[in-house]
């Protein structure tokens, strides 16, 4: 593990990916979920908030964005959030490398496996995409796994503990983990390790399901059902629609996920861990938990990724590089056909479009209670606590006194599904546009206190 070549690709790893996302963030292809956790971590030892959830906690248990949020409060801007989600993700090599050097004691066999972990299309997708707490889950795992294995009992369990704060999701996995550790080595210091984290998982789990989703109803800042239910509740369409294309789509995930890793995973008795975290993506009704390029795939790529590394270090030596050398060339070869980051609509130079919006969201006021869509919502979210999106369907007038457009985004997801009844609000008197620059209008609402 202290091979200067791996924390060179590691630094380079995340120096690129964070330079990647600045751009994306640039050209304004981020989405609502950016300005949700930009307001979230700028509201950490605060009200744990944003405008479109209210409080999180309602949403997820993540005690991990206190930490986003403290790294907020020293560099006050979006970019941090790009900057720690390259860093978690390059992150996950050295563990990976750290598996495979200490079974195996071939530095070049263990730097090969770090190079398929930096190519592996999937955690490029997780990477790249919008910033989640997902983002930190697969480090975390990696490293847990990789103390374990070692015998850093202490680090793993500061890991573990790491993991748990993360999401709720990774306390269900780790019970589960945590038993099967202990089933494995029970009698032992590390059996009992394991029961420890699998009982501290339980607690953790049950607590979110139960009081602390009451709490936060309670509250008035959760509603009355946990919202990512929607996910399961399975109707008889659903199940036509999976006779007809769901289990399809379910393949070509598979196939996308684990044909670069040569399906070696499946070789070793590690992939049982990584059995919950995909039936959570692969039972869901909805395919964006199993499309590559969603934080979905933040819950099952850490285990994966360390069930590759034993069964990699389980080959014997000229067979396990001929697979290194394979899983590099699949994963580039799917990086060219199917990349997850989809460049082509994510990167491209700063416009004179972006740099408009740009120029104009800073003219406006602080703290103005404002709906707009994403494009303008990611870039004003970390410093306007009252900033939110436009709703998603016509037939609802939003409860700000201002509308933000931007018609130079005709793609924009919410200006599409939203722009015409701004239109008629306008024809309606209810909002009245006050000002114009370019493409560029803000309406304001009259009457209910706005001014």
């Amino acid at each position: 593990m202290r091979d200067k070549w791996l924390w060179a690709g590691t630094i380079a790893y995340a120096a690129l990916f964070t330079a990647l996302g600045a751009l994306k963030y640039a050209v304004h292809r981020n989405l609502v979920d950016f300005g949700i956790f930009a307001q979230t971590a700028a509201s950490a030892f605060g009200c744990f908030c944003n405008t479109i959830e209210g409080s999180h906690w309602s949403f997820h248990s993540s005690p991990i964005l206190y930490v986003v949020g403290a790294a907020v409060s020293v560099w006050h801007s979006s970019l941090a959030l790009v900057a720690l989600q390259a860093i978690a993700g390059a992150l996950v090599a050295p563990p990976v490398y750290g598996l495979v050097m200490r079974a195996r004691g071939d530095a070049g066999l263990a730097r090969f496996a770090a190079v398929v972990v930096w190519l592996y299309p999937p955690l490029a997708g997780l990477i790249f995409g919008d910033f989640h707490e997902n983002g930190f889950a697969p480090a975390a795992i990696a490293w847990m796994l990789y103390c374990f294995d070692g015998g850093m009992l202490l680090w793993a369990a500061v890991a573990a503990a790491v993991a748990l704060a993360v999401k709720e999701d990774q306390a269900v996995f780790l019970t589960i983990a945590g038993g099967l550790g202990w089933l494995r080595f029970r009698g032992t210091t590390p059996g009992r390790l394991a029961l420890g984290i699998g009982l501290v998982s339980c607690v953790v789990a049950v607590h979110f399901f139960t009081a602390g989703q009451s709490h936060a109803i309670v509250a008035g800042v959760g509603d009355t059902h946990w919202q990512p239910v929607r996910f399961y509740s399975w109707t008889g369409a659903d199940f036509g629609d999976l006779l007809r294309s769901g289990l399809l789509g379910r393949a070509g995930f598979v196939v996308l996920a684990f044909l670069p890793l040569l399906f070696l995973p499946f070789r070793s008795r590690m992939m049982w861990l990584a059995a919950a975290p995909l039936a959570e993506v692969l039972l869901s009704r909805m395919p964006t938990t199993y499309t590559l390029g969603t934080h979905y795939a933040g819950a099952w790529l850490g285990y994966v990724l360390v069930a590759f590394a034993f069964a990699l270090r389980d080959l014997d030596a000229r067979r396990a590089r001929t697979a290194a050398f394979w899983c590099m060339g699949l994963c580039v070869v799917e990086l060219v056909a199917a990349n997850p980051m989809h460049p082509g609509l994510n990167l491209h130079a700063v416009a004179v479009r972006d740099r408009a919006l740009d120029d104009y969201l800073r003219t406006l006021p602080a703290n103005l209670d404002v709906a707009t869509q994403e494009e303008a919502y990611t870039h004003l979210a970390l410093d306007d606590p009252r900033a939110t999106v436009l709703p998603e369907t016509s037939d609802v007038v939003p409860a700000s006194c201002y509308i933000l457009l931007d018609r130079d985004y005709p793609a924009s997801a919410r200006l599409e599904e939203y722009g015409p009844a701004v239109g008629e609000l306008a024809r309606k008197k209810t909002y009245v546009l006050i000002d114009r620059k370019g493409a560029i209008e803000l309406y304001w609402k009259t009457g209910d206190g706005c001014r």
